[in-house]
């Protein structure tokens, strides 16, 4: 099928699906057919979430269960199937077909879009495939859970939210943090006050696992791999297996700052109630040349928000992100008895919020001497307020389940385009700084570097044909 005649008949098929869909709200007995685009691991673990039996969450989110039992929200009925798999690497649709035996299988996106069977999409692919995926099934009438980072450059980030707004779709990133009701409460506990002004912001990704496999010759792609298709709107180039690692590749993907980052970006956007920065700076290094790749192996980023400060650190090398642990809590991606490696710091007057994916922890100042008096050696040390500690489980599963809830509803999911995008922009913006050598000042507005025009050249990257396969404005 030509390009043109398929963007027609999806248009005319959207139209007509986008009528029906506003007039008629799926009920929470109809079966919801979900359609994964992207069958690697990620992709699997939204997908099995999302249908959400106790089969599948036992097998992806084991510890989501407490002596067998589950939190009750999610043992409600998700009646979703995954009734589509694709993926442009045939071996991967043949392993999702062992947990997803009934579902129909795809070698082109563009063929699960025109099916008029599939309800929605989760979209698990490499980030420069995100925006025109996520904007053709929105045309094509399809609700989306997008997973995270939202776009791959800052220019695709408005022609975005402008399709998903006039198609009326249902759009959920894939930022889980959303859904963690710590999350949520420690947003009141900064808002009421509890630990005073807070005009510092730490937020850090350390690991000790370097990324990237050791090189190999380029090589010829596997018969059931379609190697065109996986690059897509990304460069040309040939095969070489170790490029299917490709979070290790700016090629497809903008690195750590926003891998990892982009979720702690919008849990600060939550938690201080603000989106957007003001201003920029950056500094990175790759140290690492034994390894394949092209990734940061350390970088920092500065951001000055209306009223506080934001410092970003990714480290390649050590995961002690924070030193010292609470006994008994445990920490987002801990691989020893005292790594901490990823989290995010208040620093208030009163207090220090230190939260993570899995909990929080709020360590109190000490209460201040007498006025004209210093604190006396030896003396006792009482806090301002209560220290308190608390831990939750991984948020996906309730994030897929906000999903289902709002198709279903025909309401806004809890991480919406305009609150994905927001901190996608925070990683790129990062990187953007860090190319220009200087500090950049931002408008939100207009999604550009006002004052900045060597900055211009990294808003967007061309789509190499023929998958420019959508057009921004």
């Amino acid at each position: 099928m030509q390009r043109r005649d398929f963007l027609n008949r999806v248009g005319a098929g959207a139209a007509a699906w986008t009528a029906v869909s506003r007039q008629a709200v799926l009920g929470a007995n109809d079966r919801l057919r979900v359609g994964l685009i992207g069958c690697g691991g990620r992709g699997t673990f939204d997908a099995r979430l999302m249908r959400g039996t106790p089969a599948d969450i036992q097998a992806v989110a084991p510890d989501n269960y407490h002596d067998g039992n589950l939190d009750p929200r999610l043992k409600e009925p998700r009646n979703v199937d995954i009734a589509g798999l694709c993926d442009v690497f045939g071996s991967r649709v043949d392993r999702a077909r062992q947990w997803a035996p009934q579902a129909k299988t795809y070698s082109d996106f563009r063929a699960m879009l025109a099916d008029k069977e599939i309800d929605a999409v989760i979209i698990g692919t490499p980030d420069p495939w995100h925006a025109p995926m996520m904007m053709l099934a929105c045309e094509a009438g399809k609700d989306v859970y997008l997973e995270k980072p939202v776009m791959y450059r800052l220019a695709e980030a408005q022609t975005m939210v402008d399709t998903v707004r006039r198609t009326k779709r249902i759009v959920q990133i894939g930022t889980q943090h959303r859904s963690a009701d710590h999350i949520a409460e420690a947003a009141k506990i900064i808002a009421s006050g509890k630990i005073g002004e807070v005009h510092f912001v730490r937020v850090w990704n350390y690991m000790s696992t370097f990324w990237g496999n050791p090189p190999v010759p380029d090589s010829e792609p596997p018969s059931d791999l379609n190697w065109d298709m996986w690059l897509g709107p990304a460069p040309k180039v040939a095969y070489n297996q170790n490029r299917l690692n490709y979070r290790s590749y700016m090629d497809y993907t903008n690195g750590i700052i926003s891998d990892y980052g982009n979720h702690r970006f919008d849990s600060v956007h939550q938690i201080m109630g603000v989106d957007t920065p003001k201003n920029v700076v950056s500094s990175a290094l790759r140290f690492n040349q034994k390894l394949a790749g092209d990734i940061l192996d350390m970088q920092t980023a500065t951001y000055e928000y209306p009223s506080f400060i934001l410092s970003y650190e990714c480290c390649n090398y050590n995961g002690h992100g924070l030193g010292g642990r609470t006994p008994g809590m445990k920490y987002y991606g801990m691989r020893g008895p005292e790594d901490r490696p990823h989290g995010m710091a208040f620093y208030g007057t009163e207090a220090a919020l230190f939260v993570d994916r899995l909990g929080m922890e709020l360590y109190p100042e000490p209460v201040p001497p007498e006025p004209g008096k210093r604190f006396a050696r030896g003396a006792e040390w009482k806090p301002r307020i209560e220290k308190f500690k608390m831990n939750e489980d991984e948020p996906t599963p309730l994030h897929t389940k906000n999903f289902v809830d709002c198709v279903r509803a025909r309401k806004e999911p809890a991480a919406n385009i305009e609150v994905g995008v927001r901190a996608t922009a925070v990683a790129c913006m990062g990187n953007v700084a860090y190319w220009t050598g200087r500090k950049l000042n931002w408008d939100a507005k207009t999604f550009s570097f006002p004052g900045a025009p060597e900055a211009g050249k990294y808003l967007f990257r061309p789509y190499r044909k023929p998958w420019d396969l959508v057009k921004f404005s």
